[in-house]
């Protein structure tokens, strides 16, 4: 072991920011961004920084659950080599099954450190290029038709080259609200949906025949997670494509979706496959099966959103981009990190690492522990 990139101590810390105003799924209603910011340093002088947004629907995961876990974590890793990223991803998954979301903030900072030891920004560590533009969405929260119809005009002002739509409450009036999106947008901008498990079966299939007349990109997990062996009846009689999110976790169930031939896309999120170590898995995985792949967010700030921009150049499969929610927080406590452009366009930071920190004036107001030194 390199006595210079021995772990020294690890902090976590209670990332709580207001958003600007709700963000409402068919799963639930958030007022706030209820994060966990993992900070490792080492011997050497290098530090690294992950950040998870863990959500109980989705992950099983609290703020309260992470902080927890991550304290395990914290204390295991202590003394161990920041370069063996394998060995710590291995280690975290014999301590406790899932919580993945803690995990991948685990991941996240220690290929921050990797990378700055490397010299390199963390595109390039793990194999990417700049070869195309990352350029993201705008989500609609669910609501009434006219007032969805009101956010997608705003969005659609904005310059923003594609609008998700969240859906999953009641599939008849799914149809409602998209037909009152399409007729405010006009037919030129691309619309995205995203059930979020919310139909059952033969509602998804009766819903997704409906929709087809309003030229969807892709559908995202329109039935129950649990229920994944029906996908493939789901995509088979869907005109419109269809995403895996919620039951595309790790590069397990991105296995079995593939045997399963269950789905055109999926939808990756570091907060769902434990990190950027498994995520690689999960686009090589996919390349080798002729899928696309989207790269989605949860509620982060724009320190873990640097790490998704990252990550979505390192395969040419990575053709849709989600990053939206950071710019729902009311406040930005991230100083470098990917930068927003005009109409959606994201700039990712060529500096060593993440290229992305939380300095101590923001720290010190949020709840913390620390193992180590």
């Amino acid at each position: 072991m390199s006595a210079s990139l021995t772990i020294r101590r690890i902090e976590l810390y209670k990332l709580t920011i207001p958003l600007i105003e709700p963000f409402i799924t068919s799963l639930g209603r958030d007022d706030f961004a209820e994060n966990v910011l993992v900070r490792i340093h080492t011997a050497a002088g290098i530090t690294g920084y992950g950040e998870c947004s863990p959500y109980m629907p989705i992950n099983g995961e609290s703020q309260d659950t992470c902080m927890l876990v991550g304290k395990l974590f914290a204390g295991a890793l202590i003394g161990k080599n920041a370069l063996d990223i394998e060995g710590a991803v291995e280690l975290m998954d014999r301590i406790i099954y899932a919580n993945n979301s803690i995990k991948s903030a685990f991941d996240m900072a220690l290929y921050d450190i990797a990378a700055q030891q490397a010299g390199l920004p963390l595109y390039k560590f793990i194999g990417g290029e700049k070869n195309k533009t990352i350029v993201t969405d705008y989500t609609v929260s669910i609501g009434e038709p006219e007032a969805m119809a009101g956010q997608a005009l705003r969005i659609l002002s904005q310059g923003y080259p594609a609008i998700k739509v969240k859906l999953g409450k009641d599939g008849k009036k799914d149809v409602e609200r998209m037909r009152a999106i399409r007729a405010a947008v006009g037919p030129d901008i691309p619309l995205r949906i995203d059930a979020n498990q919310g139909w059952e079966v033969e509602e998804a299939i009766e819903t997704l025949q409906a929709l087809a007349q309003f030229d969807i990109q892709h559908c995202e997990e329109p039935i129950g997670r649990w229920n994944f062996m029906q996908l493939p009846r789901v995509k088979k009689e869907s005109p419109i494509p269809i995403m895996a999110d919620e039951c595309c976790g790790d590069d397990h169930d991105a296995e079995r979706l593939i045997a399963l031939g269950a789905c055109d896309y999926f939808n990756i999120k570091l907060g769902k496959s434990g990190g950027i170590y498994k995520a690689l898995k999960m686009a090589r995985m996919a390349e080798a099966a002729g899928l696309h792949l989207q790269v989605g967010a949860m509620i982060e700030s724009r320190l873990a959103m640097t790490a998704f921009a990252h990550y979505a150049l390192c395969s040419p499969a990575i053709v849709h981009f989600d990053f939206d929610t950071a710019l729902m927080l009311r406040e930005d406590p991230v100083t470098g990190g990917l930068r927003y452009l005009a109409n959606g366009v994201i700039e990712v930071p060529d500096s060593p690492g993440l290229g992305a920190v939380i300095e101590d004036k923001w720290l010190k107001q949020w709840e913390s522990i620390a193992a180590g030194e």
